[in-house]
């Protein structure tokens, strides 16, 4: 009976010691990386301000598990991604899973002093429950999230420059 004490008191104070480890770490993840297109900004609004546009850069979009609904809406695998905003410099896109749980995506265009060049910076940001291991996996989410996007931001430049 004393080891059955000792063994439940020792697994719960073990469970306030990770929950509180797991408040250290934020609720709040942006994911984000840049790369410089050697194009102007107006060749490279056409492929990233609709899902049609997309389809030629994203990986994945090619797939059969992707449904184009209309130029604003796609469902990608157990994802459903909606364009919420889009102006001359930014376009903003929500990515939810089956879930509900919203991953806000955001790409900007930022032009070059002389119009020869674009920085086109894409970011996710992931808001987080109080779970431990919802915090603890986000470390993983630069790594997971940060690779996509250099390797799409990479194929976008490819693209544009072929075609400028």
């Amino acid at each position: 009976m004393k080891l059955l004490k000792q063994a439940f008191f020792s697994v719960v104070i073990l469970a306030i010691l990770v929950q509180i480890l797991a408040f250290i770490f934020p609720s709040h993840i942006i994911v984000s990386r840049a790369i410089t297109i050697q194009a102007p900004a107006d060749s490279i609004r056409p492929y990233v301000q609709t899902i049609n546009g997309w389809s030629k850069w994203v990986a994945g979009m090619h797939e059969q598990n992707v449904h184009i609904k209309n130029a604003n809406e796609a469902q990608i695998g157990n994802r459903w991604v909606t364009i919420q905003k889009v102006t001359a410099d930014s376009v903003v896109s929500i990515w939810q899973n089956s879930k509900g749980k919203p991953l806000i995506s955001t790409l900007q265009l930022i032009p070059a002093q002389n119009n020869t060049s674009t920085v086109v910076q894409w970011q996710y940001e992931q808001f987080l429950q109080w779970y431990p291991w919802q915090r603890f996996g986000a470390m993983v989410s630069d790594k997971i999230i940060g690779t996509m996007l250099e390797q799409n931001l990479t194929a976008l430049q490819t693209l544009v420059e072929k075609q400028h």
